[in-house]
């Protein structure tokens, strides 16, 4: 990364150099360490997309601030460039600061923050069936001011959440769990407001006052590498389309990775789905004779049906992963036949009908929903086609 900056011509500092490959491979490989964090954690793709995506614009906004600090040592006190091999030893101590010191800190905190997005992600499917209810680890590190918070109990829906959900600071270990409601009384939400303040006093920034499962990010927008106008930032949000154009170093870096994630994003994803379709090739060759209102059909896989299934796994279905798409013809084959219906709006794929079946996905029920398409062949012959086409949850 270094030797990208020491080729850097002119006397200003260019945003610009995010883009180059070398640097991009840098920001990439730390974020690949903070990601490194939740590799095992339980969560979905969705939540674990975007939890990746605040990883790379994280260490992205972190690197700019490390080349933006090395950049003067490249002249020397009399104006002239260095060799490269004294530029490089002037900027190791940078390279320590941030990338041994800063990330130690910063990679407990990720694995804390992602951790508890995880837990926030299950608590939502709960609804407001339990109380949630603030702990800390229970040993002597606890510091005394998160102690205070320990036992504090409210509702799921309560705002407390929004600024107080751990972590709370570099290295905090406390945690929320799920209570039933019957069996602990429910703290006075000013009470609870004012103890979450006294427990963050010393977080005069407020930065680490975030719900990371709520923010669905693994750090906070306003963090020790961005400014405190960031949190309401439309682009950090994902309100904006990057159009405008910035009014500092700050934005103008933030814009530039913001537009290089969306790019990294559709990259992995194509990648993906090539993987993903390759592995469902085999389904091409599967046919089921599936008993339905009036009689029988023989249900397979297209191409088409299987490109829509890989889309499905992005939405539909909470079930549904994508390393299940290779077998679903083994889904497909014990499911049983509930209703069939025609379109409810015209379609131009030649699909005219639909045929539900009730699925199994590791001991969930799921709804298989296969699609019927007409080919009109020469001479008038009509073909009739049956295709796995999406999955719902039930």
């Amino acid at each position: 990364m270094m030797q990208t900056l020491y080729k850097v011509e002119g006397a200003q500092f260019r945003i610009e150099i995010l883009e180059k490959p070398k640097i991009q491979e840098f920001i990439n490989a730390h974020a690949s360490i903070l990601d490194s964090t939740f590799e095992k954690v339980e969560m979905s793709d969705a939540m674990r997309r975007r939890l990746q995506r605040s990883d790379y614009i994280f260490s992205g906004m972190k690197t700019f601030h490390e080349l933006n600090e090395a950049f003067p040592s490249l002249l020397d006190e009399n104006g002239n460039r260095k060799s490269f091999e004294q530029f490089l030893n002037d900027v190791r101590k940078i390279d320590k600061t941030y990338n041994e010191n800063y990330l130690r800190a910063e990679y407990n905190f990720v694995q804390a923050s992602a951790q508890m997005a995880a837990k926030w992600e299950n608590f939502m499917k709960d609804g407001d069936r339990y109380n949630l209810q603030y702990r800390t680890a229970g040993d002597d590190k606890v510091r005394p001011e998160h102690a205070a918070l320990d036992r504090v109990t409210l509702p799921i829906t309560d705002t407390f959440w929004e600024e107080y959900y751990p972590p709370n600071g570099w290295n905090c270990r406390c945690t929320v769990v799920q209570v039933l409601k019957t069996k602990y009384p429910v703290t006075p939400h000013d009470e609870a407001m004012a103890l979450g303040e006294e427990a963050t006093g010393k977080d005069t920034k407020g930065i680490f006052r975030f719900n990371a499962g709520i923010e669905q990010k693994t750090v906070p927008d306003y963090n020790p590498y961005t400014i405190r106008r960031c949190r309401d930032c439309d682009i950090a949000q994902g309100k904006q389309k990057l159009v405008f154009i910035p009014d500092n170093e700050l934005c103008a870096a933030c814009r530039l990775l913001h537009k290089c994630a969306g790019d990294r994003t559709k990259s992995e994803r194509a990648i993906e789905r090539m993987h993903y379709l390759h592995e469902m090739e085999p389904l091409l060759k599967v046919k089921h004779v599936k008993r339905v209102e009036d009689g029988s059909i023989k249900v397979g896989f297209s191409t088409y049906g299987n490109k829509h299934l890989f889309s499905d796994t992005f939405g539909r279905s909470k079930m549904l992963k994508k390393e299940d798409l290779a077998s679903l013809d083994k889904v497909l084959h014990k499911a049983t036949f509930i209703d069939s219906s025609p379109l409810t709006h015209e379609r131009t794929d030649g699909v005219d009908r639909f045929f539900y079946f009730e699925g199994e996905i590791r001991g969930k029920k799921v709804r298989l929903n296969v699609a019927r398409k007409i080919i009109k062949q020469k001479r008038g012959f009509i073909q009739k086609t049956y295709f796995l086409y999406s999955i719902n949850d039930i």
